[in-house]
C-alpha cells in the first residue's frame, strides 16, 4: 500500500480537493478523520457522521484509504470506552489507529487495552487493517518500548488478528502547539524506530507532520518513513483564506468572536496566551472548527466572494502538488 500522506479531514474543501486530486494525478491518499471531526453521531465537519461520512468519499474515488485517526476511548466529545465508534468504524472504513493511550497508567495497560480493542474490532469485521502506537502528545516512547509493544501483541494475538496490523507510529520528535511544530526532531530515533517497522513487516507511520519543510519531510522518507499525517496545517490553508479576504473589515471582530467563543483554541495553548491580544493567531489556530457554524456561515461565509471554496480548494491543490512534487 503506498499512501504516504494521511491528510486530516478538517473540512469539506479538503475531502473535495484530496478526492480531485487523487482522481486526477492517481495517486493514493489517506483520508484520517478523528472522532471530533466524524463519528458514529456527527462530528464538526460538514455534519457527517462515520456512515455518511464514507459513502461520499467512496462514491467519488477508489483511490482514497479511509483511517479512523486516534480511534479509542475519550478520543470523541465526551468520556467513553469507544466501543459504539469502534463498531461503525468497522462498518464504513477500511483501517482503524487503535489508540487507548489517553486512558491508561502504564505502558503495559496499553499495550493489553491495544489488544482487547483489536480482538473487539475483529470480531465485526475480519477485513479491517490496524496501526498501533500512537504520538508523542499523548505518550512518548523509546524504540524499545514501541518494539515491546509489537512483541506482545505478536505474543498475545490470534495470528489471524496480529496479521492485519499493518501500521506502527513511530515516534522521532514531532508536536503541535499554537500552530507550530514545536518538536525536537530526532534523526537516530526515527532510524531506530523506521527498522523496528522494517523487522516486524510494518509500514511505520509519522504523526503531526503539519508545518515541517518539504525538504525535512523528504529526508525523513529517505531514511525510511512510509508515510506521515498532516492535519491542522491544512485547515489553516482554509483559514489564513478567510483572513486575507476579511482582514480589515468588521468580519475580523466577528470570525474572533465566533473562534473565541467556541474555545476550540484552548487545548492548543498554555496558560500564557492572550486571546485578545493574539486574535489573528487565535483563529488561525482553530478556525477550521467553526467552519460548519450557522453563524460562521451567515456572518462571514456569506459576505466574502461568491467563489471563495473554489480558490480554497485551488490552494488545497497547490499544499498537495507541494508535497508529491508536481510542478
Amino acid at each position: 500500500m503506498n499512501y504516504k500522506y494521511g491528510i486530516g479531514v478538517m473540512s469539506k474543501n479538503i475531502v473535495d480537493e484530496c478526492i480531485n486530486f487523487s482522481n486526477t494525478y492517481n495517486y493514493n491518499l489517506t483520508l484520517i478523520p478523528s472522532r471530533r471531526q466524524v463519528d458514529f453521531d456527527g462530528g464538526y465537519v460538514n455534519g457527517w457522521t462515520t456512515e455518511t461520512f464514507s459513502k461520499y468519499v467512496k462514491a467519488r474515488t477508489n483511490n482514497i484509504l479511509l483511517k479512523r485517526d486516534h480511534g479509542g476511548p475519550n478520543q470523541g466529545l465526551h468520556e467513553d470506552d469507544g466501543l459504539i465508534s469502534f463498531k461503525n468504524d468497522c462498518l464504513y472504513f477500511d483501517a482503524i489507529h487503535i489508540d487507548p493511550w489517553k486512558v491508561v497508567k502504564t505502558f503495559r495497560d496499553g499495550c493489553e487495552l491495544t489488544k482487547k480493542l483489536i480482538e473487539y474490532c475483529y470480531s465485526i469485521n475480519n477485513k479491517i487493517i490496524f496501526e498501533v502506537g500512537t504520538e508523542e502528545a499523548i505518550i512518548k516512547y523509546e524504540s524499545n518500548q514501541f518494539e515491546m509493544l509489537i512483541l506482545y501483541l505478536q505474543s498475545n494475538l490470534k495470528s489471524e488478528h496480529y496479521n492485519q496490523i499493518k501500521y506502527g507510529v513511530i515516534q522521532s520528535g514531532t508536536a503541535l502547539k499554537e500552530s507550530k511544530n514545536i518538536g525536537s526532531y530526532n534523526k537516530s530515533r526515527l532510524i531506530d524506530m523506521v527498522n523496528i517497522c522494517k523487522k516486524y513487516d510494518l509500514i511505520s507511520k509519522e504523526h503531526n507532520g503539519d508545518y515541517l519543510s518539504i525538504e525535512l519531510i523528504n529526508e525523513k522518507f529517505s531514511y525510511g518513513l512510509n508515510s506521515i499525517n498532516i492535519a491542522p496545517e491544512f485547515g489553516q490553508i482554509e483559514t489564513k483564506f478567510y483572513l486575507k479576504e476579511i482582514k480589515n473589515t468588521h468580519l475580523f471582530e466577528e470570525f474572533f468572536n465566533i473562534c473565541y467563543n467556541s474555545k476550540k483554541w484552548e487545548k492548543w495553548v498554555d496558560e500564557s496566551f492572550d486571546p485578545f491580544k493574539h486574535k489573528e493567531e487565535l483563529i488561525n489556530i482553530c478556525g477550521h472548527y467553526v467552519l460548519n457554524y450557522s453563524e460562521f456561515i451567515t456572518k462571514i461565509k456569506n459576505n466574502v466572494r461568491l467563489d471563495i471554496d473554489e480558490v480554497i480548494k485551488y490552494n488545497i491543490n497547490n499544499k498537495l502538488k507541494e508535497l508529491y512534487g508536481i510542478k
